[in-house]
């Protein structure tokens, strides 16, 4: 496509007016959940059962009272006017306005949506965007999804939608939903009907709008009002958004009611309303005329389009929604559409790598869109919600079994990256940062405002704690906040905008939760952390956030080497900071004596029974101190041992006479403490690498090639599609640890959990995890540019094949990229067998993001569309799209990654 000057920096254009001016170019995007029945802030029952107590079934009759949730929609930022897709296919017992999905206790592997539906295109200020969902024309199976997965077990594959033979003989619909901007509150919206068969079918389709329900829970009991202002025409007034119109084109009846509960079929009480929540239900399936408002006012109100496509032919439908009235609002319609389209393919165009093939330019887009598309409107009064439980710690407390308790602090009312918006509809802390490095790529500012709303005082906790998710806030999550904010940094400054005070506000909070850590995490302050299952699930032997059967504590190398991570990255964000302000060089020292201390902690001089290495072995692994005062190793090879590769910083060589202060306390330190200096890498080949470069890491040369032995072993580690989270090693030999008449076992399980351990929807023994994939590698480009061409290792084990660790890297890219890619069969690994997927051109081509992947073929498992961190594959793919070998060792490393970047105007 050519390029035009102009259509490169629109959307370029809209990103900087929001941020220079304040244009609410953002104001409107898809932050409306998927699901928002049965979470955690609409649960009010007495046992704490989010999932029975506000089900699926009772969703299209029940008012939320905390957020909404809906088909492809759109919302204000403050979510409260919502935009979404109902459709009804003239055979379903119920409209379908939101998707269905199975709970927790329902499926064999935990909770699972059983949709399909892809976000398919968005740009970052969602001028454009693009959903497709499909739509069966026979009766979706509902209760067949139910009752066959329930009777499986953990051993068994799960039970898909496509398995029901709904999709036979192509009997379903393409639904396109795509929305184009012609202002920042004008909204074009084009839905595209295909239908895939060859006969005709019928089809209702019901645009919907309405309020979200502000009115009905006291307080302000202001309620805004839909209303129709002319034929096709709702008007929409609200007291804080203001007015806006939505104009629908074509044939259809404009029908209204309320967004409030229908008491009478949740509970047998009288309605305070004659016209509620499920009225178009009603209405459309039921024929129930009365059901709606004849007035035509409310809150809810729906276009009601009675459709028949043709075979193999398709129906469109138009919309607007604006915050001005329009006398002719599809005049322009058509040059919008194209114009944002064009706006969307330049932007890309831009931020991609040249050197990327058509299938990777496809699998790098579909990625970057469904991390925009993964944005919610999340709202939680803590204050609120725990005095309405009764159990607001500051008041008397009278029911049991309440979560969150000592958060009461916190208020969240902002749009937040999700990690998946149905079955986690919900942040989780570590998953965001990572979320950043993606968003990085397309919207520099969002991804920023993503890292310091976790440090804001309405949500980081008063001690320090940053706030895991919403089922436990207190649950502990990995401390890569600080890694986060140390590569948006540099990132950024690399485009000529250093954000200085981004850094120094961020790493206040940082500090506060270094504290926390190091106040929680090592309560004998033996510089040896614990910190819980620290998002792996159940990669441990034990259930790590619950009391031991043994008794006594667990040291874990995952949180310890966290811990010396989270030192490397504060002490790489004090020194930046030191070049602005002398202060920080003395806080700098802080974090290398932290560090020093943890690194000796895991291995101290001598070969001790009561430490995390393994000289025999070769391999870290956590550490069980028991009652009486004995230690052992519960050798499980695992990426708990594997994360200390991951602690590696490399300082160019003028960090002495740049740094004289901290270059004294070091000097201080190692004639006070020798014996503990020894054991700091690099011991076994003096104290500079590559052109003069310094390394603080925890791993030798000696204990890195060991490692890497272990995690370059095809038996091991390295899968075809990336590092498993646990040793296939144990595939025959597991793990058996007993505990009087109980057996304890881990074994290499390459697909779903066979446990039940902290729900059994993730498994950390075998698949394969993005995020920690990305952090070794970036972890294997440090080490390269401090031992250079001169160091290799066997790349796979025992191949006789030696690589550099730049080599190694780009293998690991290649191999976790190649999961969405097309291989020499024709085949994305990521689809695995399903056959539909695989062939069919009406599928092969959406890529879904899962949230794991199978250790020995690269199928996606897990959350179906947890593009979050899983869209790391875009920044991946752009590093090394740009990045080689040379550029990588010969430059310093602020150049380096300014090479990286170098040309993609997009940020």
């Amino acid at each position: 496509m050519p390029r035009s000057a102009a259509r490169e920096v629109a959307e370029q254009k809209r990103l900087n007016e929001a941020r220079e001016a304040g244009t609410p170019w953002k104001k409107w995007g898809p932050y409306l959940s998927e699901r928002q029945w049965g979470t955690v802030r609409e649960d009010y029952s007495d046992n704490g059962d989010a999932w029975n107590y506000f089900t699926h079934d009772q969703s299209r009759s029940r008012a939320y009272k905390w957020g909404e949730d809906g088909m492809g929609g759109i919302c204000d930022d403050k979510q409260q006017l919502c935009f979404a897709l109902a459709l009804w296919n003239e055979r379903d017992p119920i409209l379908k306005e939101r998707m269905f999905g199975l709970t927790n206790s329902e499926a064999n592997h935990g909770e699972d949506v059983k949709e399909y539906y892809f976000y398919v295109d968005s740009t970052p200020t969602h001028s454009y965007m693009k959903y497709l969902y499909k739509y069966p024309q026979r009766e979706f199976p509902y209760r067949d999804l139910i009752e066959t997965n329930r009777a499986r077990t953990r051993e068994e594959f799960e039970y898909e939608l496509l398995d029901t033979g709904v999709f036979a003989d192509d009997r379903y619909f393409d639904v396109f939903v795509e929305y184009a901007k012609g202002g920042p509150d004008d909204i074009c919206i084009l839905i595209t009907i295909h239908n895939r068969a060859a006969e005709a079918a019928r089809l209702r389709v019901l645009p919907t709008l309405w309020f979200r329900n502000t009115w009905s829970w006291g307080g302000d009991g202001r309620k805004p009002v839909l209303g129709e202002a002319g034929p096709g025409v709702i008007q929409a007034t609200h007291h804080a958004l203001g007015e806006y119109w939505l104009y629908c084109d074509g044939k259809a009846e404009l029908l209204f009611t309320e967004n409030e509960s229908n008491n009478q079929r949740l509970w047998g009480q009288p309605n305070n309303t004659p016209y509620v929540k499920d009225a178009f239900h009603a209405r459309v399936i039921g024929g129930q005329h009365d059901a709606v408002n004849p007035d035509r006012r409310g809150t809810k109100a729906a276009a009601h389009y009675a459709l028949e496509v043709p075979g193999n032919g398709s129906s469109t439908i138009r919309l607007r929604l604006s915050a001005t009235q329009i006398e002719r609002p599809f005049a322009d319609f058509a040059k919008v559409f194209k114009a944002r389209v064009a706006d969307a393919d330049a932007f890309y165009q831009q931020i991609t790598p040249a050197t990327l093939s058509a299938d990777q330019q496809l699998v790098h887009r579909q990625a970057l869109a469904g991390m925009l598309w993964g944005k919610q409107y999340y709202y939680f009064d803590l204050d609120r919600w725990l005095r309405e439980h009764k159990h607001h710690p500051l008041l008397e407390s009278r029911q049991l079994n309440v979560r969150n308790t000592e958060w009461f602090h916190m208020l969240n009312a902002d749009v937040i990256s999700m990690p998946d918006k149905w079955e986690y509809p919900w942040y989780a802390a570590w998953d965001l940062a990572f979320h950043t490095i993606s968003l990085a790529l397309v919207d520099f500012d969002f991804a920023k405002e993503q890292l310091t709303l976790m440090l804001r005082n309405l949500y980081i906790h008063p001690s320090g704690q940053i706030p895991a998710y919403e089922w436990n806030f207190s649950d502990v999550n990995p401390p890569v906040h600080a890694f986060a904010t140390l590569w948006l940094y540099k990132y950024e400054s690399q485009l000529g905008r250093a954000d200085l005070r981004f850094l120094e506000r961020s790493f206040q909070g940082l500090v506060s939760n270094f504290n926390w850590w190091v106040n929680r995490k090592d309560p004998d302050g033996r510089n040896v952390f614990a910190g819980g299952f620290l998002g792996l699930d159940n990669i441990g032997i034990f259930d790590r956030s619950a009391p031991l059967p043994t008794g006594g504590t667990l040291e874990q190398a995952d949180g310890t080497a966290w811990m010396a991570f989270y030192c490397h990255n504060m002490l790489e964000i004090a020194l930046i900071l030191t070049e602005y302000d002398p202060i920080y060089e003395e806080i700098a020292f802080k974090f290398v004596q932290h560090f020093l201390w943890i690194t000796y902690a895991m291995d101290r001089v001598g070969d001790n029974n009561d430490e995390m290495w393994d000289e025999e072995d070769g391999f870290f692994y956590d550490l069980l101190r028991l009652p009486d005062g004995q230690a052992m190793r519960l050798k499980v090879r695992s990426l708990v041992g594997l994360l200390p590769l991951c602690v590696s910083t490399v300082f160019e060589g003028d960090l002495a006479t740049r740094y004289p202060k901290l270059t004294a306390l070091i000097h201080q330190f190692q004639e006070r403490y020798p014996e503990l200096m020894a054991q700091v890498a690099p011991t076994d080949q003096g104290f500079t690498g590559y052109k003069g470069r310094r390394l603080l890491a925890i791993l030798s040369k000696k204990k890195l090639q060991r490692v890497l032995g272990y995690m370059l072993d095809e038996n091991e580690f390295l899968g075809p599609h990336g590092i498993r989270s646990l040793s296939r090693h144990h595939l025959d030999n597991p793990f058996v640890f007993n505990v009087g008449s109980l057996e304890y076992k881990v074994q290499y399980l390459p697909a779903e959990s066979n446990t039940g351990m902290f729900g059994g929807n993730s498994n950390w023994r075998g698949p394969v995890w993005m995020p920690v994939n990305t952090l070794i590698i970036r972890a294997l480009i440090n080490l390269y540019q401090f031992y250079g061409d001169d160091f290799t290792v066997e790349c796979p084990t025992g191949s006789g094949q030696h690589m550099t660790l730049f080599q190694v890297a780009e293998e690991l890219v290649r191999r976790l990229t190649g999961t969405f890619l097309r291989n020499e069969q024709g085949q994305r690994p990521v689809y695995g067998g399903a056959d539909t997927f695989q062939n069919d051109p009406h599928w092969r081509d959406l890529i879904l993001f899962y949230e794991y992947f199978h250790g020995d073929n690269g199928a996606g498992l897990g959350a179906s569309h947890q593009t979050g961190w899983t869209a790391l594959v875009a920044p991946l793919l752009n590093l090394f799209g740009r990045l080689d070998a040379d550029t990588a060792l010969t430059a310093d490393r602020g150049d380096m990654l300014g090479k990286v970047i170098k040309g993609q105007a997009g940020l």
